[in-house]
């Protein structure tokens, strides 16, 4: 088991008893990234506890044998999409990924994630080659999420959103 595994198993039942869900651990030199989320996002207070409960653990294990910067947040509004896992949530995002070379007939697609499981993913849109694609994720390279600007066009920068029965009545 490697040290990200280590970390996986070991972050994710203290996690969850704060009642936040283990979104990703990267292990990369001296650098430890730790993303975590629940519904309704995560608040900067939320962020801190969890830094300590991370670095308690941490200390404890001392997986590594020199320094090293801890990092703690949220997945944000483009966040990196890497397992089936990540996928399966992300399921009716659009999404942008870079393919392997070969793999399709663009190396870059961006359209709405419409299905994902264990294997792999679908994308569909009118900017997908064909229109829908099904790609395995051996064959992503990279994948995130994309956030659209301006996507609900009754909102207005400072103003609250109109509900459905609010839009009905205008």
């Amino acid at each position: 088991m490697d040290v990200t595994e280590r970390l996986v198993d070991a972050l994710s039942p203290v996690l969850e008893s704060s009642g936040l869900e283990l979104v990703d651990v990267v292990v990369g030199g001296a650098l430890v990234q730790v993303t975590v989320d629940r519904p309704g996002g995560v608040d900067l207070d939320s962020l801190a506890d969890a830094n300590r409960e991370v670095s308690r653990v941490l200390d404890l294990m001392d997986p590594f044998p020199s320094a090293y910067t801890l990092e703690v947040s949220s997945p944000g509004l483009e966040r990196r999409l890497r397992t089936a896992a990540h996928f399966a949530r992300a399921v009716g995002e659009t999404i942008s990924v870079r393919t392997l070379p070969d793999i399709a007939p663009s190396r870059r697609i961006h359209g709405v994630l419409t299905a994902a499981d264990d294997d792999g993913c679908t994308i569909e849109g009118p900017e997908v080659p064909g229109g829908s694609i099904r790609l395995d994720y051996g064959t992503i390279e990279r994948a995130r999420t994309v956030f659209e600007w301006g996507a609900d066009r009754d909102a207005k920068p400072g103003r609250p959103r109109k509900t459905q029965r609010e839009r009905s009545r205008s």
